[in-house]
């Protein structure tokens, strides 16, 4: 691995000497034409928040006891996680879930090193941009602190990820040992108690660091130190997202194919797949959603914040409203814990002696129960810090009543996706029937359907709301700020994650039911000798091992479905959120939207090529990812065949099954350089082609990569779940339809958890990199003309294209493993 990874970094180095060393010539060619005062990024400048009083309490002083809230969320997921270690647990089922989580330490500790090889990228530009270009004075002093606040953001989305890891290592054997006591509340609630713990711990730990920053980093140089920060939690989240989805689907696939070959039942012990498929479990299922959500939450934050600096040019005004967005998304951490208790103690004394439940109903109520709190306190509170705004007294509800448009969003799009992909779907079912007598093929098609039909509705829905904000923004809010659709639509985002917590802990209930099956089975508790009179005598159980794993089969089924919930609230905050970031480099271009306004518009053909040179990107990278999931799944097949070893009743080594995970590190590696470096150098290459091709290039990202996203991960989500009914419903595993669904899986596996769930970072690092990138590139025309500007163009392009090259043509399967 290690050889690999040098090797591969020193390619990586030779190719982009070149295009790094245009960088460099750039900032110091344009460094020389410009004025003693920093602008763009580099002026953003935070008012002094103690100039206001809210409720009698300066604006600082207020905030102040929003940092006493986040550490109560962090007590609140440390308590439930001491909880989570404590619960009783078969040392059989414990073992297997240390060794999973063995793997998981070997596979972060690799992914945090590769994650600094990427950061210098990143570096070097910030270094030449907030050190040389634009400098925050003293230069001595701020750039080492914006340089550590990019990798204060990496630390936080890796540092949750690791937390998320090791929750739900813990909540799998509980929640497999829950299942031998024959009720199924037990095997709810654990799973859910692991998701709001790493919910609260994430957005408590974000939350912090950004509190840090507004009320501790001395206002000259805050602005840049939000950017410093949200640039290195992108590049964490994306890193993490896409090699984390890279590696669950070729240990997935790898592993369920072997239920076809050899008629083996899931998570057969025998083979050597499975520990990597439960690593998997966590690397893409809960490491990349936990840094995935820190991102997206930090990410919005800062262009809310980067948007009221540039577009709000009363300081009274800035003091209000940042001060009203921070005590809301506050707040909105104190409904989602409240709504957690309500809907609690509901669902216990619905479920807790029931012996049968619907596993998706109080995940449901959950859901709607945050949304209602939520939205009541938005109002409540929104009346007490902001009751005038700017003169106007009425401007409190419109702004709550925007924000609640997007915290409806969050519970409506879950209840959309579960009209495609929800066991009990309508669309789901026509995948079985179709298999039936078509097999695969007709499977397939039936899932592409829903799919698509999931983009229509998924999408017109966030147009309605979407409308409302706007809409609402045109009653009065042009009066207090340039540009308020688009602070509307920034607000939708943040409603969006008005349920922050309850958001990731329904998405982390997922691979926790998916991990306690196979800790069920790798466990071979059924195989221990007595091991009944064992578990009457220690934990008073009668145990029917037949129902135990019906029901761990069932709750995966609702697993399935909640995962599938969360994908399309994220990627459409990506999508809203970008349109607040992208306002930033307009207005820098237009100069406050006094100059080139007419350039945004289809009548300026560069903007319209970046329109179009959008899409393509999207789907090279849809490509990209898929081709080193099948790479990578070819040769883990290909190693599980020639060493499984059915003829014994013994589980396959931990040597073999350590393999199988050095080869899903591998390409997932291999995969994520060649992604990263293509995107870094294309975002550059796009920029320095012309201004407004790249604000095109960034609409077309975010707008193609919405559909891509929500067609691919609820066509894999429908796919997932007909294989579940064929399991779970009729009770045909081993069958020709149980085979069909199988592979139909398998094709829905790199649709929804590594090409769909990816492009949310993608989006948003693309265009956070883009605000440096572009500003870059105006520079360097108006010193040294757009010859130049264009050859070096020309050369990061060319960079960026032999890694597109490379992400088929050097990931394509050979004869023999490389």
């Amino acid at each position: 691995m290690r050889t690999w990874l040098a090797t591969a970094w020193s390619l990586g180095c030779r190719l982009t000497k070149f295009g790094v060393a245009a960088a460099v010539f750039t900032l110091f060619a344009a460094a020389s034409a410009l004025a003693q005062e920093a602008g763009g990024e580099a002026g953003l400048k935070l008012p002094d928040l103690s100039q206001e009083t809210f409720l009698g309490i300066d604006g600082h002083k207020l905030l102040l006891f929003g940092i006493v809230i986040c550490v109560f969320g962090l007590i609140f997921g440390l308590v439930i996680y001491t909880r989570l270690k404590n619960l009783p647990v078969h040392k059989s089922m414990r073992d297997i879930s240390e060794l999973i989580y063995e793997t998981c330490k070997t596979y972060l500790i690799t992914q945090g090193k590769f994650l600094m090889v990427l950061w210098v990228f990143i570096a070097v530009v910030i270094v030449l941009y907030f050190g040389w270009l634009a400098p925050v004075h003293p230069t001595a002093v701020t750039l080492p602190i914006i340089l550590v606040f990019s990798l204060v953001g990496i630390a936080g989305s890796y540092g949750v990820a690791w937390f998320g890891i090791r929750v739900n290592t813990f909540a799998n054997s509980r929640t497999a040992f829950a299942s031998l006591r024959g009720k199924p509340y037990p095997i709810y609630h654990t799973p859910l108690e692991a998701g709001m713990s790493i919910g609260m711990m994430l957005i408590s730990v974000e939350l912090l660091m950004m509190l840090f920053i507004l009320l501790f980093v001395p206002g000259d140089y805050a602005g840049p130190c939000f950017i410093g920060f949200a640039i290195g939690e992108s590049l964490g989240a994306a890193a993490l997202r896409i090699a984390g989805g890279i590696f669950t689907k070729i240990a997935d696939i790898g592993s369920d194919l072997m239920k076809i070959v050899f008629k083996i039942k899931e998570d057969d012990a025998r083979n050597p797949g499975v520990i990597a498929d439960c690593t998997g479990d966590n690397a893409g299922d809960s490491v990349g959603p936990s840094a995935d959500g820190f991102e997206t939450y930090g990410v919005t934050g800062v262009a809310l914040i980067t948007f009221i600096l540039l577009a709000v040019k009363n300081p009274t005004l800035q003091i209000q409203l940042l001060v009203w967005i921070f005590v809301m998304r506050i707040v909105m951490l104190i409904a989602s814990a409240a709504a957690y208790f309500i809907n609690g103690f509901i669902a216990k004394a619905r479920y807790g002696n029931a012996d049968k439940m619907n596993y998706e109903a109080p995940l449901t109520s959950l859901v709607w129960i945050t949304s209602f709190v939520s939205i009541a306190l938005t109002y409540v509170i929104s009346s007490l810090i902001i009751p005038t705004l700017g003169g106007d007294s009425s401007q409190w509800w419109k702004l709550a009543t925007i924000i609640s448009c997007g915290t409806l969003a969050g519970a409506l799009i879950p209840e959309l996706v579960k009209v495609f992909t929800s066991t009990e779907s309508r669309h789901v079912k026509e995948v079985v029937t179709s298999a039936e007598e078509g097999g695969a093929s007709l499977g397939i098609l039936s899932g592409f359907v829903a799919g698509n039909f999931s983009a229509y509705y998924i999408g017109l829905a966030m147009v309605l709301l979407m409308s409302a904000g706007y809409l609402i923004s045109t009653m009065g809010l042009e009066r207090q700020m340039l540009a308020p659709a688009v602070f509307a639509f920034g607000l939708v985002a943040f409603g969006f994650l008005g349920m922050g917590p309850v958001t990731i802990a329904v998405d982390s209930y997922g691979p926790v039911t998916d991990n306690a099956q196979s800790v069920y089975e790798l466990s071979l508790i059924e195989q221990i000798p007595g091991i009944k009179q064992e578990l009457k005598k220690d934990y008073n159980i009668d145990v029917n091992f037949e129902r135990a794993k019906e029901m761990l089969e069932a709750n995966d089924g609702a697993g399935n479905t909640f995962k599938a919930t969360a994908k399309p609230v994220l990627i459409g905050t990506a999508v809203v959120g970008a349109t607040t970031m992208i306002f930033s480099i307009i207005m820098a271009l237009t100069k406050g939207l006094s100059e080139n306004v007419n350039n945004l518009s289809l009548l300026h053909a560069p903007f319209v090529l970046g329109l179009v040179t959008g899409g393509a990107m999207i789907y090279w990278f849809t490509g990209a990812s898929t081709q080193a999931v099948t790479t990578g799944a070819y040769r883990a097949v290909e190693f599980i065949k020639a060493n499984i070893k059915l003829e014994s009743a013994a589980a396959a080594s931990i040597a073999d099954s350590k393999k199988v995970v050095e080869i899903c590190t591998k390409y997932a590696q291999k995969g994520m350089l060649n992604i990263f470096i293509a995107v870094f150098f294309a975002t550059l290459a796009f920029a320095f082609v012309e201004p407004f091709f790249f604000i095109g290039y960034l609409f077309s990202i975010a707008i193609f990569g919405l559909y891509q996203a929500i067609f691919m991960a609820n066509a894999g989500g429908a796919w997932d779940n007909a294989k579940k009914i064929v399991e779970v419903e009729m009770k045909q595993k081993g069958t020709p339809l149980h085979d069909a669904t199988v592979i139909g899986d398998t094709v829905g596996d790199p649709f929804k958890d590594t090409s769909s769930v990816a492009l949310n970072p993608v989006i948003k690092f693309t265009t956070l990199f883009g605000l440096l990138a572009v500003e870059l590139a105006v520079q360097m025309t108006a010193t040294q003309g757009s010859n130049l500007t264009h050859v070096l163009a020309a050369a990061f392009f060319a960079v960026s294209f032999v890694f597109v090259y490379r992400s088929f043509y050097g990931m394509r399967i050979r004869g023999s493993a490389a």
